[in-house]
């Protein structure tokens, strides 16, 4: 019987998929045969011969029969994958397959909607400035406009100024959205004078991290490899805030396709040490963070995937939320992981972030994921309803202690006092260990495998290479189109242990709080939290420079800071910040009961004024 051949122009996705359908994706063999292939220059046939050559190194061995039938199978998994790259599909395509943070045989609890209860606002006359409404939450400037004291199209003016004066320090902006905003801002001013009132997002300017695409202007992703590319649509966020009355006014920063806060431009700044490139605002939601406390918007939206909106929110002293993975569409936002990826606000109170959501949740019919569930907002609700825990330590270290500025051991001053603020307020607490262990092996395997896919088509073209020198991702791309499917399917099996181990957690408690969340858990778990500024403290001298936590020990795990696995991009020396910071506390909540953290949070800040400070160069 004749041996099949090889074409003359092997596919490389083809051969590492066909070795991964028979179980040796994970070993040496296919790796070695392939280097062999590449070293012949006119793309030669496979032949048992140069399986065995291989079989030697890799440390397996087969029949002469099953060598020829390698060969053979091969020629027909190139030729399917060779189809299925001619199949058309950009960032607007999902997965058929769809993550469901619910584990199997657990259901949500039966919930009806109920009318929203918000907190009472002080009554607050017109200022002589209107620079002095820069910093007034949402909840404020949505009473200023109900009541006529202030026109959408005043806060849209006075906000687009401030962008445009304070982005040369900050470099939060990629592209304003002037005419846009200005004509969403004379709409909402003639429906107000109306009497037409569309809710308290009537009105209040706002900022999309520049991965969520907007009709008419470039989405960047921010990269200038995709600097002009644009969208016809806007993306369901986008349409649901102009539905609800939110006026756009820029699409802020992002690291390069959402890594830490380097653009291709330049880094955005944290508005409390704006002189400093590194540490500058965390990322990769580092236009929103940054713009938000800078005031220089009334509320923005971030993206997370591992820390990507508590990172930054938590660097810069804003309340960032990452609702549960499930409640916010993702259509027109650009994908790095379909079943991680996220959608929350940042912004300046806990009680924004549950008015913008309210605002943006809920199924749209593209976005399979997300689950029709209600979300009831009472800000009334008291501390003493609800079980609290607390995370202690974290691998055997005291979470509630902390180096200070001369690297001594001190106890963490801001966190202690937030648990005290709690049981003033009538919570019990509970001290817990570290729940679950650190899935981060999941999330790299997860991550890895859906970016690589996500971005496949630039990367086996070459054009990834035009991507930002810094940047890690054309690496984890190349290496992602290695990872066996076997192993990504198991790797999303081995969650379901996790996301049991998560839910058990909470069917205890209702709330857990910690200085320090573990998003390699809450994250392929789907848990919501939100991170809320504590205080001020000097962050501890440096420890080296480069990889995760350089200069604040607390610097959560993830792609939402600085770096990433593998090669870690240059950054500028990272001097010790010798000035007061922001502190911040994760408060994680069950899936599906995004109202139970985000009261907590609300709570601690109705009789404390932290998220009320302002950066002082920006104030």
């Amino acid at each position: 019987m004749s041996e099949p051949t090889a074409p003359a122009k092997y596919d490389r996705r083809a051969f590492m998929a066909y070795f991964s359908s028979i179980g040796l994706g994970s070993t040496l063999l296919p790796g070695v045969l392939w280097g062999q292939l590449q070293q012949q220059q006119q793309g030669p046939e496979i032949t048992k011969e140069m399986i065995a050559s291989a079989e030697e190194i890799s440390g397996v061995h087969f029949s002469d029969e099953e060598r020829t039938q390698m060969v053979r199978n091969l020629q027909q998994m190139r030729n399917a994958i060779q189809q299925l790259h001619q199949v058309p599909l950009d960032m607007s395509v999902f997965p058929a397959i769809v993550f469901d943070p619910v584990p199997p045989g657990k259901t949500l609890a039966k919930k009806t909607k109920a009318v929203a209860v918000r907190a009472k606002v002080p009554v607050m006359s017109r200022p002589g400035s209107l620079d002095e409404l820069a910093y007034a939450p949402v909840t404020q400037l949505s009473e200023m406009v109900r009541s006529r004291k202030v026109k959408p199209s005043e806060l849209t003016e006075m906000y687009l100024a401030r962008l445009k004066r304070y982005d040369p320090q900050l470099h939060f902006v990629i592209n304003l959205t002037e005419e846009r905003a200005r004509k969403q801002a004379k709409d909402m001013d003639a429906e107000i004078s109306r009497g037409k009132y569309r809710g308290p997002l009537h009105g209040i300017p706002w900022g999309a991290k520049d991965l969520l695409a907007v009709k008419g202007y470039p989405t960047t992703w921010g990269a200038s490899l995709y600097k002009d590319q644009t969208f016809d649509y806007d993306a369901t966020v986008v349409k649901r805030l102009d539905d609800a009355g939110a006026i756009l006014v820029a699409k802020l920063t992002l690291g390069s396709l959402a890594q830490g806060n380097h653009w291709w431009a330049e880094y955005t700044r944290n508005p409390w040490i704006p002189e400093q490139l590194s540490p500058g605002s965390s990322g990769s939601s580092a236009g929103p963070a940054s713009a938000t406390a800078a005031g220089c918007v009334g509320f923005s939206i971030g993206s997370e995937t591992n820390g990507s909106i508590t990172s930054p929110a938590r660097t810069c002293g804003v309340s960032g939320f990452r609702p549960t993975f499930g409640r916010v569409p993702r259509t027109g936002a650009m994908a790095l992981s379909w079943t991680t990826d996220k959608l929350g606000p940042i912004c300046r109170s806990a009680e924004d972030c549950a008015l913008v959501f309210d605002a943006i949740q809920g199924p749209d019919g593209e976005d399979y994921s997300v689950k029709q569930y209600p979300f009831n907002w009472n800000a009334a609700n008291k501390l003493s309803q609800l079980r609290i825990a607390y995370i202690k330590t974290s691998n055997g270290r005291n979470l509630f202690e902390r180096r200070d500025s001369t690297g001594a051991t001190v106890p963490n001053a801001e966190a202690l006092n937030f648990l005290k603020v709690l049981e003033s307020l009538g919570a019990k607490l509970v001290e817990i260990e570290e729940p679950t262990p650190n899935y981060g092996f999941l999330d790299s395997i997860i991550l890895d495998a859906e970016c690589g896919a996500a971005f496949e088509a630039d990367t086996l073209s070459g054009k990834i290479k035009e991507l930002e020198s810094y940047s890690s991702w054309p690496n984890t791309f190349r290496a992602a189109q290695f990872v066996p499917a076997v192993d990504y399917v198991n790797a999303n099996r081995a969650r379901i242990r996790a996301m049991n181990q998560t839910w058990d957690l909470f069917e205890k408690y209702d709330v857990v709080l910690s200085p320090q969340e573990n998003t390699s858990v809450t994250n392929i778990t789907g848990t919501p939290s939100i991170v809320v500024p504590t205080g001020f403290a000097i962050p501890a001298p440096q420890q080296g420079r480069g990889g995760r936590g350089a200069v604040e020990v607390t610097l959560p795990p993830g792609r939402g800071t600085d770096t990433a696995r593998g090669a870690t991009p240059p950054t500028p020396p990272r001097p010790t910040p010798t000035i007061p910071l922001p502190t911040s506390m994760y408060i994680m909540g069950p899936i599906f009961q995004d109202e139970k953290n985000l009261l907590v949070a609300h709570a601690f800040q109705s009789v404390t004024d932290f998220h009320k400070k302002r950066p002082p160069q920006f104030a």
